[in-house]
């Protein structure tokens, strides 16, 4: 079931996770208050959008097992489960040849795994369904090329536009002049604003293709996996052992 597990983990079809619900209250709306922030919660699993770019259930270590919080950090899903990875959709699942199966592709449910065995989980954390090796399909998964790469120069990591750069002798050339000591441009759905893992004196830290810093360089590591493209987030650690996700205001969870 492991093999399931990695052709799952490369080929997933990418979605948003922005799930958020508004909730009105009628009767609140029809009085003339002082505008105030909201937190809209959903009364049947605790679920609460604090920040609508990030997943309503986000992926937590504890005890050596995964669980799910929600945005307040309240384990929603009990930690149980060797991996778990962010709700949503599962193109292997949406193409099934199985026809029983194709729901269980949707975003409503997440992929996890226990007991070298990988299961799809609804937001209340039931078990809705088994991996089989037979239901899964092919993924259509349309390649997207990158508009910047990393350069490296006299050791050093810079970034360049493909479509304008030939002279590496011009420094005018470059997005990013070589002066990081590693850069790893992150998959993400927005090509003219990748996000970048950058290392600069021995600390890992987040910028974008106009050298801004978005997460300032304070990890020990970044990951280098789909977590931005997947959730909107990065997991970091500050000991090389706990890792654990933040979003892009450096809030962690």
């Amino acid at each position: 079931m492991k093999k399931i597990f990695d052709i799952i983990f490369i080929l997933l079809s990418i979605g948003l996770f922005s799930q958020s619900k508004n909730l009105k209250n009628n009767e609140l709306l029809n009085k003339k208050k002082p505008a105030k922030q909201v937190v809209n919660k959903t009364p049947e699993n605790n679920l609460i959008v604090l920040n609508e770019n990030i997943p309503l259930l986000i992926p937590k270590k504890k005890n050596d097992n995964f669980g799910y919080i929600n945005q307040n950090g309240k384990f929603i899903i009990t930690p149980e489960y060797h991996i778990a990875m962010f709700f949503g959709e599962d193109c292997n699942l949406l193409n099934s040849p199985n026809p029983k199966a194709r729901k269980f592709g949707t975003a409503k449910f997440a992929t996890v795994e226990k007991n070298n065995t990988s299961y799809r989980i609804d937001q209340n954390g039931r078990i809705v369904y088994q991996y089989k090796n037979a239901d899964l399909g092919r993924c259509n998964t349309e390649f997207k090329k990158q508009l910047f790469h990393a350069y490296i120069l006299n050791g050093l990591y810079g970034i360049i536009e493909d479509s304008k750069f030939n002279n590496p002798s011009d420094r005018s050339q470059f997005k990013i002049y070589p002066k990081y000591q590693y850069l790893h441009i992150l998959e993400g759905d927005d090509l003219s604003n990748p996000m970048i893992v950058a290392s600069y004196k021995d600390k890992f830290g987040i910028i974008d293709v106009n050298n801004n810093i978005i997460i300032p360089f304070e990890y020990a590591d970044i990951k280098r996996n789909y977590s931005w493209k997947l959730g909107k987030m990065f997991e970091v650690t500050k000991d090389d052992i706990n890792y654990y996700y933040i979003d892009s205001t450096n809030k962690s969870y």
